[in-house]
């Protein structure tokens, strides 16, 4: 049997480690192995993360190629696309879609929109129109057509069958934001359909006093948009008397003459 080679110094027996078979070689070579091990995981890492980043940042495989458009039927496709500043070739990941959906909802005709990334190169854009509610005489001929919030949808020669006039003196640019438009547009969203149906004009001195004026001539003081449904069902009752005049605007008290 061979053993490790050696001498002695001071009458002791020192093993000779030179020989690289001493019990601290192993050691060291296994701490070795373990640090090429770890450096050569950190550069790996380091690797596939600036090779992503390249992908994602730089490279032209995940671009914009295509933009689609859905949910438009006032406003051009073209218009969408021009107000979204979104250009072809821009990396997929650098497209700040809420900026994006928030230049689009600058449009009149807009009340919102959502913009998302489609990997691996399109951007989708589904847009919200605003809904014609009421119909304001203008002051040129025809009616502006505007929403809830007032806002002026498109212009009509003649008024749409089924959207009321709003009897106002004011032309449709200063109503935006206006309180009684709003009341009234509110009213009419909480309406049976067969009495939405017969609304033609809503006047709203207050806005607790929202007036709807019917077809064949009867008048109904509605109040506040409070209690919609209780007032919805007394109305639908007392239409069936055919009477010129109902006042639904109290909860526990209705007056029909």
């Amino acid at each position: 049997m061979t053993e490790p080679s050696g001498f002695i110094a001071d009458g002791t027996a020192v093993q000779d480690e030179t020989a690289g078979d001493g019990p601290t070689s192993g050691v060291k070579a296994g701490h070795r192995r373990r640090g090429w091990r770890a450096a050569f995981f950190a550069l790996a890492a380091v690797g596939v993360i600036g090779a992503a980043a390249w992908v994602l940042f730089s490279s032209p495989l995940l671009v914009v190629r295509s933009v689609t458009v859905s949910g438009t039927h006032l406003v051009p496709r073209s218009e969408v696309l021009a107000v979204s500043g979104v250009q072809l070739g821009t990396p997929l990941i650098r497209v700040n879609t809420a900026q994006v959906a928030a230049r689009i909802a600058q449009i009149r005709q807009v009340r919102s929109a959502r913009v998302t990334r489609s990997w691996p190169d399109r951007l989708a854009i589904v847009v919200r129109e605003r809904t014609p509610e009421l119909g304001v005489t203008a002051p040129g001929g025809g009616y502006d057509l505007v929403d809830g919030d007032g806002v002026m949808v498109r212009w009509a020669a003649r008024s749409p069958a089924g959207l009321p006039l709003y009897d106002t003196g004011a032309p449709a640019a200063a109503l935006r934001g206006d309180p009684d438009l709003a009341a009234a547009a509110a009213v009419l969203g909480e309406l049976p359909a067969a009495v939405r149906h017969s609304v033609r004009s809503v006047s709203v001195p207050e806005p607790d006093q929202v007036t709807l004026h019917l077809a064949g001539g009867t008048t109904v003081l509605w109040g506040d948009t409070s209690r919609a449904a209780v007032k919805a069902r007394e109305l639908t009752v007392l239409m069936r008397a055919h009477l010129r005049y109902c006042d639904v605007s109290g909860l526990g008290s209705v007056e029909a003459n």
